[in-house]
């Protein structure tokens, strides 16, 4: 009797989550942006919540729980209820700020788990016109001939610009000075006035300085060649084999959500990236939509770089908080 009672729990319980998926979602939901209002991750996020509620006939909220590289976000999510009711529309920065962080309230790859990568675009490599180089392989030999004496800038301490940097440093084997600023904005700035050299950004923080010849586009980031800018080689092309760095958006749900509900925000995510406005969007800083990749494939990624910026974080001796 006891057996049969146990049985019929199990069963109830399986009949009730596919009865949740199905009937998912049954609340308003809400879209967490770990960064600031009107960056680029809050402007994404509102658009994909909009075409969210028309999709799947529930209000969508965006709220903006910025600091910390995006981590006071990532704890909020991580600990809501794994319904997919809450959602979190983050940046790389997720991955690179796990990576330089010691200690954190909660697990990255289990309280958290990606839904879908929704657009990724390439870093650029740039240097000031004064810097008598115009190829990767010139910087790299004057990196060489002063070593120690050539700065380069970044959006902070742990940011994808202050690791892919390093990164390069490490392949090209040469010692470079990291200045980190608090945004990436004012490490152009300064890279632009002369005071720091060298600087690798997204497209839209720079190129406008690069069309005025203010700042020089050695080369992108990517393993392939930007659609935006094909002109310009890659850093693995110009002199350093097997360099690949970007800098992408993604949609994440709490970490026990049911594989059924994860599935089925993918779908409608894969639908909504080929708008019109969000490829536009993306456009607009130097990305393109990215069509077609799975949960498992967007958290094997998530694993894959994690593991990267932590090796580069020991290796190159980069202090964590």
């Amino acid at each position: 009797m006891r057996s049969a009672v146990v049985i019929g729990a199990i069963i109830g319980m399986l009949g009730s989550t596919g009865v949740d998926a199905q009937e998912y979602p049954s609340r308003l939901m809400r879209m967490i942006v770990p960064g600031l209002p009107a960056g680029s991750a809050d402007i994404l996020a509102r658009m994909i919540a909009a075409k969210l509620h028309e999709r799947m006939g529930q209000p969508v909220v965006v709220e903006n729980r910025s600091g910390a590289g995006q981590m006071i976000g990532a704890e909020a999510l991580a600990k809501s209820a794994p319904d997919g009711h809450a959602l979190m529309l983050a940046t790389i920065t997720y991955t690179t700020s796990v990576a330089t962080r010691s200690a954190l309230p909660f697990d990255p790859l289990g309280d958290i788990t990606g839904v879908t990568m929704v657009g990724q675009g390439p870093l650029l490599l740039l240097v000031h016109p004064s810097l008598p180089v115009k190829t990767v392989k010139e910087l790299i030999a004057l990196a060489r001939a002063r070593p120690g004496q050539l700065n380069y800038a970044s959006s902070g301490a742990g940011t994808i610009t202050h690791l892919v940097a390093e990164d390069f440093a490490a392949r090209a084997k040469v010692d470079i000075v990291h200045v980190p600023y608090k945004a990436i904005a004012p490490a152009v700035t300064d890279a632009v006035g002369g005071h720091v050299p060298v600087l690798f950004s997204s497209l839209p923080a720079a190129w406008h300085h690069v069309k005025a010849k203010r700042l020089r586009a050695l080369a992108t980031s990517t393993a392939k060649r930007s659609q935006f800018v094909p002109e310009l080689p890659t850093v693995a092309e110009a002199g350093v084999p097997g360099y690949d760095a970007s800098t992408w958006w993604g949609l994440f749900a709490q970490g026990k959500t049911s594989k059924d509900i994860i599935n089925k925000l993918n779908a409608e995510i894969q639908k909504i990236i080929v708008a019109d406005d969000i490829k536009a969007r993306l456009s607009s800083e130097g990305a393109e939509a990215v069509v077609g990749m799975s949960a498992d494939a967007f958290n094997q990624l998530l694993k894959d770089q994690i593991a990267q910026w932590r090796g580069i974080v020991k290796a190159r001796k980069i202090g964590s908080s």
